[in-house]
């Protein structure tokens, strides 16, 4: 088992600096990106509502995506000595259980917010509470899995928040094509937390986690990321054309097509063009994102008054 650097100074407690570099605030963009989806496929516009749904970026984000960083970060620390010994548990500047007590802290204060968002904004915060302790906390521990540990962060990021928006929006659950498209970006962001399992496959490899990567092999795990990406942007653009919502189904085509001009680049070199394509394909795909939830959106909007 890693053990922490012994040239580490002991500490008490972490600093603040080390507190923010285990939240990982980088990482709240796709939830929070997914819950402005979500508000604005309401179609409901801010108006009245503005603070329940500033709550909920709240939510999305610091409290429950940086809940989700801590608990993987403490459940992690051995494997991260191996791949990336820099990182704030491994290092020593975590000291002691505080990366558990932080990731706690943050759980019930995320059910906390969720509560008073109401009986529908609880629910989902508590399935996406659940999911994000079961991916990297035993007896489940996700993560082992890369079917399954992918399978519930895209749906965690992704679906939860699109759906949490809606309903903070509208007061009621969203409509059933809302829910299908926000369904479908998370399943398809199943391939874009494949990406970022090429950067540890040894690492992975010596601690037993089964990654895409470690399962098949680097050029099938890419050949399956992309597909899994990109088929159900094609089913997307199916259900705006469906709904008449043509310039909307333009829209996210383009940013497709956009998406396997980069793919054809990063399976000549799934190892070395991981992180390139990571940076520049999941901008593309957020992109078509809020472009399905403007289309959305324009199906509720109020009709201008005549005259």
């Amino acid at each position: 088992m890693a053990q922490i650097p012994s040239h580490v100074p002991a500490a008490s407690y972490p600093s603040p600096k080390a507190v923010v570099q285990l939240l990982k605030p980088i990482t709240w963009f796709p939830p929070m990106w997914a819950f402005a989806c979500g508000a604005i496929a309401s179609g409901a516009g801010i108006g009245d509502r503005w603070f329940p749904i500033a709550l909920g970026v709240l939510l999305a984000g610091p409290l429950l995506c940086g809940m989700s960083q801590a608990v993987n970060d403490w459940f992690d620390r051995h494997v991260d000595a191996i791949n990336e010994p820099h990182r704030v548990i491994p290092s020593g500047r975590m000291p002691g259980q505080w990366g558990l007590a932080i990731a706690i802290a943050m759980s019930v204060m995320s059910m906390a917010v969720a509560a008073f968002l109401g009986p529908l904004v609880f629910a989902a915060a508590l399935v996406g509470l659940a999911l994000a302790w079961g991916y990297s906390a035993p007896p489940f521990r996700f993560k082992q899995n890369g079917w399954i540990g992918n399978g519930v962060v895209g749906l965690s990021y992704e679906t939860l928040p699109w759906i949490t928006a809606a309903t903070a929006a509208l007061g009621h659950a969203p409509s059933t094509r809302t829910l299908l498209i926000a369904l479908l970006y998370g399943v398809g962001a199943h391939g874009i937390l494949t990406l970022n399992d090429f950067k540890s496959i040894k690492g992975d490899q010596q601690m037993g986690v089964d990654t895409l990567p470690v399962l098949h092999g680097a050029q099938n795990a890419a050949r399956i990321a992309c597909l899994v990406m990109a088929i159900p942007q094609a089913c997307v653009i199916l259900l705006l054309a469906q709904a008449g919502l043509q310039t909307g189904a333009m829209l996210v085509g383009v940013v497709l097509a956009l998406q396997l001009l980069c793919m054809i680049r990063f399976l000549g070199d799934p190892e070395g063009k991981a992180i390139w394509y990571s940076a520049l394909g999941v901008g593309l795909y957020v992109t078509g994102m809020m472009a399905a939830a403007v289309a959305l959106g324009s199906l509720t909007l109020p009709a201008p008054p005549l005259g």
